[in-house]
């Protein structure tokens, strides 16, 4: 993180697959609100989409250890008072530039995996005691299959609340700090400061052989645990 400076030059931050991961990550949280609220026959297209939201979700927690630089929670991951001095710098003239996530962003990425992962994984045990069951709800008793429901409805309460929070903060960056985040994400570069930009010398690539083996990995391991009781039948 450093100072605003006028001499930016651009710097490849976000790999591929952390763009890719973002962008379907929008598509599908949008679809599957749209297709909660709309229901009836719409629900068997949210449940796909939740299992196309866990298998991302996977996918993006395997590449945050193994993933590119930017991209590994090691270099997002901050403290709480650096966070917080962050926090209190977005109040003064200027832009504090981070080369990937800054450190308040950075744990809004956290928050937003975990709560994506439990709600999808409360969605596979759901039963809303009408027409729809999770795949796995017969492994469950009916009451806690109906508190997993509860709490999945909860939980998208909540996402849309931080989602929200998300989408303004990153209005807040583009219009008042001026920092262009959502060009980044569509491209993957970042205008940074010479000095910062410098500094980055040499980051750790992302390796591409492996991302597409782990797409690969959570994808399949959704479907089988989605299709356990027609796998292991009792």
């Amino acid at each position: 993180m450093t100072k605003p400076s006028t001499d930016l030059i651009s710097v490849a931050v976000w790999d591929v697959f952390v763009r890719v991961f973002h962008w379907s990550l929008v598509l599908l949280f949008c679809f599957s609100v749209i297709s909660a609220k709309v229901g009836g026959n719409w629900i068997t297209w949210h449940m796909y989409s939740g299992y196309a939201i866990l298998s991302l979700v996977i996918f993006r927690l395997m590449w945050g250890f193994v993933g590119g630089e930017y991209a590994r929670f090691s270099s997002f991951i901050a403290g709480p008072v650096r966070a917080a001095r962050f926090a209190v710098g977005l109040l003064k003239r200027g832009s504090q530039h981070s080369v990937g996530h800054n450190p308040v962003g950075g744990w809004m990425v956290i928050v937003l995996l975990l709560l994506l992962t439990l709600q999808a994984g409360l969605g596979l045990f759901g039963n809303d005691e009408i027409a729809t069951t999770g795949p796995l709800a017969r492994y469950v008793s009916d009451d806690a299959s109906i508190k997993a429901m509860s709490w999945h409805r909860r939980i998208g309460d909540a996402l849309l609340i931080l989602v929200a929070i998300h989408i303004l903060a990153v209005l807040f960056h583009v219009f008042v700090k001026k920092e262009g985040l959502i060009r980044a994400m569509l491209s993957g570069k970042k205008s940074l400061p010479r000095a910062l930009a410098e500094s980055t010398a040499n980051p750790r690539a992302a390796r591409n052989g492996l991302g597409l083996f782990l797409i690969g990995f959570a994808v399949v391991l959704v479907a089988v645990v989605v299709n356990w009781p027609s796998i292991f039948k009792n």
